[in-house]
């Protein structure tokens, strides 16, 4: 659970709140040009994550000695998040790109090497209480975070002064885009305080072999596992399913800060604050998945989260300046103060839908393939569960990417994002019984 804690910072600030809608709006002249720079750097980490993590996930089971590899991956992804310093505005999208990408390829492998543990320190009746309880201790750690920024580090650049009232704590300079660029660092610090405790603390999957021969052997072991998929069809058709809605849920945590501020011209403090709403109902969302975990299974869980995931999304999509419900609701200009725009109070609405329900289709989708296989085989399967997740995410920023390229708005570029949630769910719905033996 401390690991989510740890990992969560680099996701909430750096990836979707902070640094991401900096990179689209500052790093290029371009705000258009920018969220597609951004979407690429995303497929191209995305595509390495596919290749990556089947290989993580023989190393789990092969090799064991999980903590070790999670800990070598935190030196790149430390590394990668310290350069993002160097990102100053108008530097261009490409440097900055490829630290992002090294420190998300990173994180993300780090999370199969995690997960593969689950079953091994998990009774299974606790899984997705566990696994839900885990997403939102993540989300509080984030939400802490960021708020830490924007009380400390985040100044307006009209005022010059945070939320406090204070100028930004060394002197950072806004203009600079300082606080947007210190977010790399900061997150990385993060990581490495709370990832200690994990560590020290937590049992470790013993060793087995060396890594040369593990790798070797795991993906051999990975095959027969990807066959074996034919006489497991529920198993099979989830990873399916989960490869074409997590498609739309990353895609919409990745590019979702970036469009709210190229849509209405938010700020790095209104971004922040957009943030902490969003945050504040994942932690609930998540808490509340893992009450009913106590009650229903898994899959109810992801089938209810997709559905409020859709709504949401074709509210955001059907959103601009200053309509939404694609013109029919006609929303007033704002007075000037915080979100006073009608269809800023809107997208606000979408978004608090959206963190009730991404945390638990997340959380609800590692419990519910916990619960379906055996510790042996765990680092196996969460290298396809990755594998999946990933495989084909670059399709839905690359649609966006080129839809967004394509037509100029980027409102056409998130509508691409409902296709993949849509498929998902529906192919999800058959295998979404519950195991025999009451294990959710």
């Amino acid at each position: 659970m401390m690991f989510d804690w740890a990992a969560q910072p680099f996701f909430t600030v750096v990836t979707t709140f902070i640094f991401g809608p900096y990179f689209v709006n500052e790093l290029g002249a371009d705000p258009v040009a920018g969220q597609a720079a951004w979407a690429n750097a995303a497929t191209v980490a995305g595509i390495i994550i596919a290749f990556g993590a089947p290989v993580a996930g023989a190393l789990a089971d092969a090799a064991g000695g999980n903590k070790r590899f999670i800990g070598m991956l935190a030196v790149l992804q430390v590394a990668g998040l310290a350069m993002l310093w160097l990102a100053a505005p108008g530097s261009g999208y490409f440097w900055p790109a490829a630290f992002i990408v090294l420190a998300t390829v990173a994180a993300e492998l780090s999370v199969v090497f995690n997960d593969a543990m689950l079953p091994h320190l998990v009774p299974p009746q606790a899984l997705n209480r566990t696994s839900n309880d885990a997403w939102g201790l993540g989300y509080l750690g984030g939400m802490i975070f960021l708020i830490s920024f924007l009380l400390w580090f985040a100044a307006d650049p009209d005022t010059g002064l945070t939320l406090l009232g204070q100028p930004a704590l060394f002197g950072l300079d806004a203009i600079a885009g300082e606080p947007a660029r210190l977010t790399g660092p900061l997150s990385a610090a993060w990581y490495l305080i709370f990832l200690l405790p994990m560590l020290v603390f937590t049992p470790d999957i013993a060793r087995r072999k060396r890594a040369g021969h593990a790798v070797a052997e795991g993906l051999s072991e990975l095959k027969r596992t990807v066959l074996s998929l034919k006489d497991r069809p529920d198993l099979l058709r989830f990873l399916i399913a989960r490869m074409l809605y997590m498609d739309g849920v990353n895609g919409l945590l990745i590019l979702g800060g970036a469009f709210a501020a190229a849509t209405f011209g938010w700020s790095t403090m209104e971004i922040g604050i957009f943030g902490i709403v969003l945050n504040v109902a994942a932690i609930f969302g998540c808490f509340i998945a893992a009450r009913l975990g106590r009650l229903v299974s898994a899959g109810p869980v992801i089938v209810t989260a997709l559905v409020m995931l859709i709504m949401a999304t074709l509210g955001v999509v059907s959103t601009d300046d200053g309509a939404t419900l694609f013109g029919l609701l006609p929303l007033g200009p704002g007075g000037g103060g915080l979100f006073s725009a009608g269809a800023e109070k809107a997208f606000l609405a979408y978004g608090v839908i959206i963190g009730l329900a991404f945390g638990p289709v997340q959380a609800a989708s590692r419990a519910y393939l916990a619960a379906r296989v055996e510790g042996a085989e765990a680092g196996r399967y969460f290298g396809l569960f990755s594998l999946t997740g990933r495989m084909t995410s670059f399709l839905a920023t690359a649609s966006f990417a080129f839809l967004t390229q394509w037509t100029g708005s980027p409102n056409v570029g998130m509508a691409s994002l409902l296709v993949f949630l849509v498929a998902g769910l529906v192919l999800f719905l058959p295998a979404m019984r519950p195991v025999s033996g009451g294990r959710s």
